[in-house]
């Protein structure tokens, strides 16, 4: 009787330890994030993130907050990000970019070159090139809540027109479930810079 009463413990210890494991496994590899469409976005919806910008020495160079929400106007969607109104349809497009910043589907393990050329105000052009990966899918708390969320590393380089050239390592936080990133970190040229979303709102889901 001793015998198969310590069989039966060993059973349960086997069976708590594995289920767990299993569960983590399904979660981390079995979902695929697709692109999103227009009928995932409400009205109302809005996200706001804070930032900071920091050098190595601890000095500030930026520190604020960053909005954006979806609107209605005429009927169209769109989203408002600080002083621009962007058509909703022009963000779900299908990106054309053989190196895009999300590559969809998204799933554990893929792997893409993030590709980004750009020109500042002043004329200056510049390109950020990366080699990203996702690497794990899981629970991840920040100041709005607690999220499913993609972990996604880019590992690359910047460099401009006027001879700038540094490391630029990100590190991405994508949930699917509210359609955001929420939270960012890059170590770029001895400086540090953090976004985290601290507010979501869907009038949507009460």
């Amino acid at each position: 009787m001793s015998y198969l009463k310590g069989v039966f413990q060993l059973v349960k210890i086997i069976v708590a330890v594995i289920i767990p494991l299993l569960y983590s496994f399904c979660i981390n590899t079995a979902l695929v994030a697709n692109q999103l469409t227009l009928a995932d976005y409400s009205v109302g919806e809005k996200w706001v993130w804070k930032y900071k910008g920091v050098t190595t020495e601890g000095e500030v160079r930026s520190e604020g907050e960053d909005t954006k929400e979806i609107i209605s106007t005429n009927g169209v969607l769109s989203m408002t990000v600080g002083n621009d109104t962007i058509p909703l349809s022009d963000i779900v497009k299908p990106e054309a970019s053989e190196t895009p910043r999300y590559k969809w589907p998204l799933k554990v393990g893929k792997t893409w070159k993030y590709e980004k050329n750009w020109t500042s105000q002043d004329g200056t052009t510049g390109t950020q090139s990366q080699d990203a990966k996702v690497l794990s899918y899981k629970e991840e708390t920040v100041g709005a809540g607690t999220f499913m969320a993609y972990t996604i590393e880019y590992i690359g380089t910047v460099s401009n027109s006027r001879g700038y050239n540094a490391q630029t390592d990100e590190v991405w936080l994508y949930a699917p479930e509210i359609k955001n990133f929420i939270k960012m970190t890059q170590t770029q040229d001895g400086f540090l810079y953090n976004e985290e979303l601290i507010k979501y709102v869907n009038p949507s889901k009460k």
